[in-house]
This record gives structure tokens, sequence and C-alpha cells, in this order.
């Protein structure tokens, strides 16, 4: 797959031994050329801290695969969201060993990523949560830079990974939450599954994070509004699939009864994006499973619709 990319982009970048099939939505279109597009797609397929089963550094891949199959006109914003230009870049390789290590090499790839970028809008193909921590931060710097004031992140989990390290890993998928509350404050929706270790640190912490817990997500919308209440103007939206309830998306490495549903949480992230800038997402932790494409599928069609509400969530 061609990339004219701008040469600072290009050396932050570095492909993997495998090619990427194609990019998202599958066929070269006009409306995929970097320069046009309004909309960049980022795989870091990076797996090294996972604890319960793997996987994740195949999800990218399948999330492509799968958006080959996505219908481009979307019947809730009526349009073709496809038409704002989505580029795929080549993936992100990490090479540095060590949580730690990686996490800086990403930060700095990342940091070199959004300062090409202009006002495109990014949104990385994980690979494990680890990885959110690095993006976190680049994109807390970024909005700092740029006079954005203290970002918000919005994090769909069913866990808080607000743990300082977990398995001897400082900057591990259980963790990148902790890692970067010193630059964004949080508010967590639909977690179910904490530490007493992560509870105190939300007790200690009541104005940087705000859980809305899954069984909140079902008596009522009320919830929604507290979340949306509970962020800053410059919101960066962290998506770990275990969110979903895993009869949606089994293929996840930590997966949790009780999770969140389709169009619920489509409810609720066009009213964030509606009502908040979102400077950037990341949809992290799929773990697929051979044979089984309906969570593929519903990941890269996640990813579809987040581009749509990034654009015309008002319309």
């Amino acid at each position: 797959m061609p990339h004219r990319l701008p040469p600072a982009l290009r050396s932050a970048l570095g492909d993997l031994p495998w090619e990427l099939p194609h990019g998202f939505l599958g066929a070269d279109r006009e409306t995929s050329d970097f320069e046009s597009a309004q909309a960049v797609i980022l795989p870091v397929p990076y797996e090294a801290t996972t604890s319960y089963s793997g996987g994740t550094r195949f999800g990218p891949r399948s999330i492509l695969e799968a958006s080959r199959f996505i219908e481009l006109y979307d019947q809730e914003l009526d349009r073709e969201i496809a038409d704002v230009g989505i580029h795929t870049l080549p993936a992100l390789a990490l090479t540095k060993e060590g949580s730690t290590a990686a996490s800086a090499e990403l930060l700095s790839a990342y940091a070199s990523v959004l300062a090409s970028l202009g006002d495109r809008f990014p949104v990385v193909l994980g690979g494990e949560h680890a990885v959110s921590a690095p993006l976190v931060r680049a994109t807390a710097e970024r909005v700092a830079a740029n006079g954005g004031g203290r970002l918000s992140v919005l994090q769909l989990d069913a866990h808080a990974d607000l743990r300082d390290g977990y398995e001897g890993a400082p900057f591990s998928h259980a963790s990148f939450a902790f890692r970067t509350l010193d630059v964004a404050d949080y508010v967590q929706v639909g977690i179910r599954a904490v530490s007493s270790e992560e509870r105190q640190v939300m007790r200690d912490r009541p104005d940087g994070v705000t859980v809305i817990w899954a069984d909140e997500m079902w008596e009522n919308d009320a919830w929604m509004d507290r979340a949306i209440e509970a962020l800053g103007e410059t919101v960066y939206l962290t998506v770990d699939v275990d969110y979903f309830d895993p009869s949606l998306v089994p293929s996840t490495g930590t997966p949790e009864p009780g999770g969140g549903d389709w169009y619920r949480t489509l409810r609720f992230l066009r009213r964030v994006f509606a009502e908040r800038k979102v400077v950037g997402a990341d949809v992290v932790e799929l773990a697929p499973i051979p044979g089984l494409h309906a969570p593929d599928f519903l990941v890269a069609k996640l990813v579809y619709k987040l581009i749509g509400y990034r654009f015309f969530a008002g319309s």
C-alpha cells in the first residue's frame, strides 16, 4: 500500500513484518489520500503485558479486514461517512524491550505523528491498553501547548486500569490510567471490575476520576448527563472493547459480564461528540478469535461511527 506522507511523519513510523492488507474500509478510494483525508487510522499492534489471554497484537489487522464489509452509508447520520477522507497510516512497530522503554518510544513517535496531522482526527487501533498511556500523554501535552487547558479522558472499559503497575510492569494494560493522572482527568464508564487499590485511588481523587459503574447504566440514562458534565471541554476517548458485554465482544483478554450494549453506547457517544471537542481516540484490546467475525466487525463499525460523530454529531 503506497503512502505519500510528510517526511517527519514517515520517519516516525515503521512497517511491521506483515504488510497491512489494505486501508480502513478496504478499497483505495481518492478520499483515502493523506493530503485530502480529515481522519487518520494508526495501527499499533503492541502486546507485551497482557495477563489472562493474549492476541491483541492481531487486533488492528482484524479490524482492517472487517472494515471492508461496512456499508459506507450511515442511516443515523444520513451520509457516507467515508467522504470525509479516511487515511490509514503504516503500522507503528515498537522495538524497545520492556514496558517503560516501549511506552517512551510510543510517546516520542506519537508526538511526531500528532505534529504532522494538523487538524486531522486520529484513531489508533491497538494492541493492548498499555498503548493508551503514551497516547494520552502526547495528546495532553499538545492540547496544553495549544492553550487548550487540561485534557479529559473518557474511558469506556470494564476495568479501571488504576493500578500502580501490574505483574512487574509499571506501564501495563492495567495501569495506563494511573500513569497519566498527572496530565489528565478521567471519566470512566462501564467499570465493573476493580481492585481495592484502584478503589482507593478513586476515593483519593474525586475531582480527577469520575466513575460510572456498569450497573448504573441499566437503571436509566441519567448517568450520561453526569458523565458529560464531568468532562472538560477537550476530550480524548479510549475504548477498551471489554467495555462491551461478552455476548457482543467475547474476543478480548479479560471479558467481564454485564457490559455495555450497542445502541445505548452510540447514543452516549454521539452526545459526547456533539457537546465536547474530541481530539483523538483509540480502540484497544480486541483479541480476535479465529472464525468468529462478529466482534471484529462490531469494533470496525464502532471506529467508523466515531469518525462520523467527530464530523457530524451535531447534524
